[in-house]
């Protein structure tokens, strides 16, 4: 976790990656849960730290200025569905298994799932997932609205990579401006966002990038971004 963190960080002050793409290796797990060993020996700190550093590593998926993609290939459980929640989107393999066991451990999810899965899908199914612990397949994940996308196993990567290179011919600008716009859509104060939202449309219009894509659509070609 401490290395996941520490990699996410140095990708949101990277100004070369556009996308960023968060999976697990081969078809079995996104990421099947934390070492529940591990955790029956914690103490209060010591549980305490390790949110934190949940926290840390998925308020990193959700608030840098590059777009986030969960490719999950299989289990996304406990931490791993907080995760794949933190990202912007969420494409899964028809095989994948998300849910929030910890109730049956005698905990609540601590990486942001009260929050984030509310907000994901509806507060009456996030609190059925979390009350109950019960694990959802992909088919009923889309239609909660926990997933965008599902794919076949084998064509997974293949749909996250061609969304992943769509949003990076995008204009890098416009995208965090988008992004930091949504996600304060159910937060707030709404006549605030709505005026925050005014003045960065606006302000954009000082931008390269905007110039050169008004200027792209009126010739009938497309634009080449540059991020400024």
């Amino acid at each position: 976790m401490t290395a996941l963190r520490d990699r996410l960080a140095e990708l949101a002050e990277d100004a070369d990656t556009r996308v960023v793409v968060l999976t697990g290796e081969g078809d079995r797990a996104f990421i099947a849960g934390a070492d529940i060993k591990y955790m029956s020996g914690l103490g209060v700190e010591e549980a305490k730290a390790w949110g934190a550093l949940g926290h840390e590593a998925a308020s990193l998926l959700e608030t840098m200025k590059q777009p986030t993609i969960a490719a999950i290939n299989g289990f996304a459980l406990g931490g791993g569905c907080e995760l794949a929640l933190a990202c912007d989107l969420r494409y899964a393999s028809s095989r994948a298994k998300l849910g929030q066991p910890e109730i049956n451990l005698g905990i609540i999810p601590g990486w942001g799932g009260t929050q984030r899965l509310a907000r994901a899908t509806t507060l009456g199914f996030a609190k059925e997932l979390i009350l109950t612990g019960r694990t959802v397949d992909a088919d009923e994940a889309l239609s909660r609205g926990l997933v965008n996308v599902i794919t076949e196993p084998e064509e997974l990567m293949t749909r996250v990579m061609a969304t992943a290179i769509e949003l990076a011919s995008k204009s890098p600008l416009a995208l965090e401006a988008a992004k930091e716009a949504i996600n304060r859509a159910l937060g707030g104060d709404h006549a605030e966002n709505l005026r925050r939202e005014g003045d960065r449309f606006g302000e954009l219009f000082a931008s390269e990038d905007a110039k050169e894509g008004l200027t792209a659509f009126a010739e009938k070609r497309e634009p080449k971004f540059v991020g400024r």
